[in-house]
């Protein structure tokens, strides 16, 4: 009688041991693909505010900053500082601004042209030397402002605006008021009205109190300036910070040249839109975004 031959294992049982094994391998592909994934950054979209709100009372806001920078608390340790918000108490040339901060660090400026009437562009320039960078910076704004004014006027000869008096007026003013900013960029004008500076507690106390400074803001949550939203009032603003009625549309053709009074919108998120421009306008030229 022949000896009785081991039992052969099930097809079934074979194919459940390969499918365990394949299932095996494609989770280790995956678990090695997630490790090697860069961490994605958990900030995307968050934006930090400072400054004064459209709306709000410019003298609480004052109050408010002068309480938060006297209770800043010292750093446990060595560090380049705090970034805050200082507002100047008028339009200062870049020389001017640099004789404000003093040695104070400074990462940028706010700037206008302060044209009456007109709800100028406000423009954030990054810098490192005061009054070196913002020179060089506003020379850069100045060539932009130049080309904004030379398609304005282009847009003004068009066959559909000479077709629209209204229209014609609207980019003709827009071109002068352009032409206006690069002039005043070109000269380095007495257009600085803010600064965005990094410093020790002590320091930024000592220069609160320095001349020409209106107010230094405190912001120790700051971490990225480029993920940070500067609106400081402006030196004309005293009460409310608000957006004024630019008097370039309101005026009928041929009326009054550059107007009687000026205070552009708090805002240095984006560019404001060119003096005298209508968004609505079919082909309307949009600004550059500020630097």
């Amino acid at each position: 009688m022949p000896a009785e031959l081991p039992p052969r294992p099930s097809r079934s049982a074979a194919l459940t041991w390969i499918a365990l094994a394949c299932a095996l391998v494609v989770l280790v592909v995956v678990v090695v693909q997630r490790r090697d994934e860069p961490a994605g950054d958990r900030t995307v979209g968050e934006v930090t505010r400072v400054g004064v709100a459209d709306g709000d009372p410019i003298p609480g806001y004052l109050r408010a900053a002068a309480a938060e920078l006297t209770g800043l608390a010292a750093p446990a340790g060595p560090g380049p500082g705090d970034y805050a918000l200082v507002s100047f108490a008028a339009y200062l040339t870049p020389a001017q601004a640099a004789t404000a901060l003093g040695a104070t660090p400074a990462s940028a400026v706010v700037a206008r042209v302060p044209l009456p009437g007109r709800q100028t562009e406000i423009v954030r320039i990054a810098v490192m030397r005061v009054p070196d960078d913002v020179i060089a910076g506003m020379a850069e704004v100045a060539a932009r402002k130049d080309r904004e004014a030379a398609d304005y006027r282009t847009r003004a000869a068009a066959p559909a605006a000479s077709a629209d008096p209204e229209l014609r007026r609207v980019y003709a003013t827009g071109a002068a008021v352009s032409a206006r900013e690069a002039a005043a960029y070109r000269a380095a004008c007495a257009c600085v009205y803010a600064a965005v500076v990094r410093d020790a507690p002590a320091a930024l106390r000592a220069l609160a109190g320095r001349p020409g400074v209106r107010v230094v803001d405190p912001a120790p949550e700051v971490t990225r300036l480029d993920r940070t939203v500067f609106t400081p009032p402006l030196p004309e603003q005293r009460e409310v910070a608000r957006p004024p009625a630019d008097s370039a549309l309101a005026e009928p053709a041929g009326g009054p040249g550059m107007g009687d009074s000026s205070e552009a919108a708090p805002t240095v998120s984006g560019s404001s839109p060119a003096a005298g421009a209508a968004p609505a306008a079919p082909g309307s030229p949009n600004p550059a975004p500020t630097s």
